[in-house]
């Protein structure tokens, strides 16, 4: 397999970030990853995981071997009464993958179209949106250890999903912990897509395009096509204007922490959620801090949505990962003394 070297990671990173990799090798099947582990000019080198860079900040060039997933394909594992087990490579689109499940007849991941990245980085991530949390659609995935190039399988429980958490987002805790970050490549992703499909509709944007259309009652492709056009309404084109999607996670609250903030600002955006707790809008926090639309160095807020920071850069003067940390702990500073709440950036920062 051709290792590449120095080659520019503007192109795969959705922030368009100036950065470089030393040494890249593009990973397009499970047996790439066993040759590249037991090369013996490699075998000392750290390795660092690239999916589709839709998650990620680089804050400098990377000096680990980078691992760019390219690992392709997608098939119908299985067909059951109860639903369809369906597979993806880890390097497959997921935008692309969620409307070619659609067309082939099998719904259920409408509700997470248009997010950006590969399928590989989405357990990750567990990524998530209106209503419905990629877990709930997961069954098993594929991936092999970094360290001993042992294939591995895991289902649901042993990736120990969370709010935009899983066991990849994790340190391994001595030797008998189990967390997998820079530990592991993910190379194959399987859902389990439910019959009968219900749609899931508990969300207000949902609700407004029923109320606009008079559709009470969409089906999965409808539903798709709906939350496209507010994906495409509220968040910039990564293509036109560099960005990693949400850059911090919604924080959740106690319902007396909620009710100090309600008697401070009314108009808080929140909601309840099943363990009690109360889920707060972080675009909203930092929008009530005056933020949308401001600019630090080459590093914006988005002036439709608050939640997202942008690249202002040119080509002249491109936008560093620097510029953008910057404004993002001004924005966490801003956030805390004003609410006593301290936001989590999702995006991962090298």
């Amino acid at each position: 397999m051709l290792v590449e070297n120095n080659v520019a990671l503007q192109p795969y990173n959705s922030f368009g970030i100036a950065a470089r990799a030393q040494q890249l090798a593009r990973v397009r099947s499970s047996a790439d990853v066993a040759t590249l582990l037991a090369a013996p000019e490699w075998a000392a080198t750290p390795r660092f995981v690239l999916g589709g860079g839709s998650n990620l900040v680089l804050t400098g060039d990377i000096k680990a071997l980078v691992l760019k997933v390219e690992i392709a394909g997608r098939r119908l594992v299985d067909e059951t009464p109860r639903g369809w087990l369906v597979e993806a490579g880890a390097g497959e689109n997921w935008h692309d993958f969620v409307a070619w499940t659609l067309a082939q007849g099998w719904p259920g991941l409408e509700n997470l179209a248009l997010i950006p990245g590969t399928v590989g980085a989405s357990p990750v991530q567990n990524i998530g949106a209106y209503g419905v949390e990629w877990q709930d659609r997961f069954h098993s995935l594929d991936a092999v250890e970094l360290d001993t190039g042992r294939a591995f399988t895991l289902d649901a429980a042993q990736c120990g999903f969370g709010y935009r958490d899983s066991v990849f987002k994790h340190e391994r805790a001595g030797d008998s912990g189990f967390g997998l970050a820079g530990r592991a490549l993910i190379t194959h992703v399987r859902f389990w897509l439910p019959k009968p499909w219900k749609p899931v509709l508990g969300y207000l944007d949902l609700e407004r395009k029923m109320a606009e259309t008079g559709n009470n009652a969409p089906d999965a492709q409808t539903l798709f096509d709906w939350i496209v056009t507010i994906r495409r309404a509220k968040l910039p084109d990564p293509a036109v204007i560099g960005n990693a999607g949400s850059f911090f996670k919604n924080p959740t609250v106690t319902p007396e922490q909620c009710a100090d903030i309600i008697a401070r600002d009314p108009k808080v955006v929140h909601y309840p959620m099943a363990d009690g707790s109360i889920k707060l809008a972080a675009g909203w926090l930092i929008d009530a801090c005056g933020w949308k639309g401001k600019t630090v160095g080459h590093a914006g807020v988005y002036e439709k949505q608050a939640l997202v920071l942008v690249n202002r850069g040119t080509a002249e003067h491109p936008c560093t990962g620097g510029e953008v940390m910057t404004l993002a702990r001004a924005i966490q500073t801003s956030v805390y003394e004003r609410f006593g709440i301290r936001l989590e950036p999702e995006p991962v920062v090298i």
